[in-house]
């Protein structure tokens, strides 16, 4: 693993060490032996990258649970490790009141594993091949995240949908695969030499007839949707486009989508930039702002869902 592994990565991940460790982490430990623990940075063992962060350390040598750091200090309160190994990373709160709870966290190995187990239609194959060599092919939706919204399209017997920023049309074609029949998807994107491929693969998994792609800017769509009488007849919908407008696309949506129906953001995580304070640009400030205001929404039940960029599933009530 990358030495600047977790140098690139804003999410807190800490292990916390309450027992015996595992045989690698053993080997750490020997090596920090002589290192002062106020100055720790990374160390890497072979292929492990291991992060200790100086904040919170009060280390004795005789205390039981920190045995490894030599200090003249009478306490340890906390150790706090990243353990970034080929297999997984074990994640916890800073928050003590979360109880500890590991949890696992994507390593690229675990994360092939997980693409491994999605069960990837074919056409759908082809297309994201298709669209990796295109410019902007990193805005494409992952195949678990299409995998789970397709799931949700099915779990809510949804009809109708809406997709507000299609790009090449993995996840509108993903949604619109488990649509029945007589289902219907409003397609809306802005790039026309990106909604060329995705009605290609439309008219090649046959589910044209389901699609109405609109060429334009998703604002006057959503708008004219309304106008024309369509409010609350929507079941699901899907926002993947410019984040800056998530505020606006979401609330003509939500007039849009019925009671009980669902509309899922993506990149809500952000590259894990929005919770680096020391971030301000400001898509990631609109996006945090945004996350913020969902929270604090009382028409809507949420979800945070940590797959692909982060999505939000939020239930109109």
């Amino acid at each position: 693993m990358p030495t600047n592994f977790i140098a690139n990565t804003s999410i807190n991940m800490v292990f916390l060490h309450n027992g015996s460790m595992l045989p690698r982490e053993a080997a750490v430990a020997s090596l920090l032996r002589t290192t002062s623990s106020d100055s720790f940075s990374s160390t890497v063992i072979t292929n492990i990258t291991l992060h200790v962060t100086p904040q919170k350390w009060n280390c004795s040598v005789s205390s039981p649970c920190c045995p490894f750091f030599n200090s003249k200090r009478s306490r340890c309160k906390w150790k706090r490790l990243v353990r970034s190994c080929s297999t997984s990373e074990l994640v916890i709160s800073s928050d003590e009141n979360y109880g500890n709870k590991q949890v696992v966290g994507l390593t690229p190995r675990l994360y092939d594993y997980v693409l491994k187990n999605v069960r990837e239609p074919e056409i759908l194959r082809q297309l994201r091949e298709e669209t990796a060599s295109m410019c902007g092919s990193q805005m494409q939706v992952s195949p678990d995240q299409a995998q789970l919204l397709a799931m949700l399209v099915q779990i809510l017997g949804a009809e109708r949908c809406i997709e507000v920023g299609v790009y090449t049309g993995y996840s509108s074609l993903a949604t619109a695969l488990v649509l029945p029949e007589s289902g219907h998807l409003v397609a809306c994107e802005r790039d026309a030499i990106s909604l060329d491929v995705a009605k290609k693969y439309y008219q090649l998994a046959g589910v044209s007839h389901k699609v109405d792609a609109k060429l334009g800017l998703a604002i006057d769509s959503l708008e004219s949707l309304i106008l024309n009488g369509e409010a609350g007849s929507y079941d699901f919908a899907f926002i993947d486009a410019e984040k800056r407008m998530n505020g606006e696309y979401f609330e003509l949506l939500l007039q849009l989508v019925r009671v009980g129906g669902l509309i899922v953001i993506d990149n809500v995580l952000w590259h894990g930039k929005v919770s680096d304070p020391l971030v301000n640009d400001p898509k990631t400030i609109s996006i945090r702002n945004f996350n913020e205001q969902l929270m604090e929404d009382r028409r809507i039940s949420t979800s945070m869902v940590p797959i692909g960029d982060g999505m939000t599933i939020c239930r109109k009530r």
